[in-house]
């Protein structure tokens, strides 16, 4: 495959089956992305650490939409997310960015879609560039979203790294 054919899309998926999606993804030789985040779980005779998605239901895949046939027919995948049967590709601003935090080793928790907040941009440690949404919690977040899934994860990170991205209104 071509990357320049490609596109990454939203693959709607059968509930907790996204890693054996993912993998059924890559040994038919697609580029597959799951973001997962870490949760310490207690049993009675020990804690284990278990990862799960950031975005329950979903997983990321990097094909040309002209031949999505092959991934419909995988039998975990339910379809490609988009309006009526046209799949609709995810910015790839987004992906990377969600690649990024996955790969700076910040925590990250799913949380829900925000519409409103700040637009920020982080100038300095490992996500420096990013852009998001600010929130206030207990400590201070970054919101990354998926508009098309309409689906957010945060990810905790030190107030002196943001600065306020300017909005302009348009009329």
């Amino acid at each position: 495959m071509n990357d320049t054919d490609t596109a990454w899309f939203a693959l709607s998926v059968t509930p907790r089956k996204e890693k054996a999606t993912a993998r059924a993804l890559r040994t038919m030789g697609y580029e597959d992305f799951l973001p997962l985040y870490s949760v310490k779980r207690r049993w009675s005779d020990r804690i284990k650490t278990v990862e799960f998605p950031l975005f329950p239901g979903y997983v990321f895949c990097r094909f040309d939409p002209t031949l999505r046939l092959p991934i419909l027919k995988i039998s975990t995948v339910n379809s490609v997310i988009g309006p009526g049967n046209t799949p609709e590709p995810v910015d790839d601003l987004e992906i990377l960015a969600l690649q990024t935090v996955c790969q700076s080793g910040l925590q990250a928790i799913p949380c829900p879609y925000l519409t409103v907040g700040s637009k920020v941009r982080i100038n300095d440690g490992p996500l420096k560039g990013l852009e998001g949404i600010l929130v206030r919690d207990k400590e201070t977040r970054l919101v990354l979203s998926v508009m098309l899934l309409q689906r957010s994860i945060s990810v905790e990170i030190d107030r002196a790294w943001v600065s306020p991205l300017k909005t302009y209104r348009t009329f």
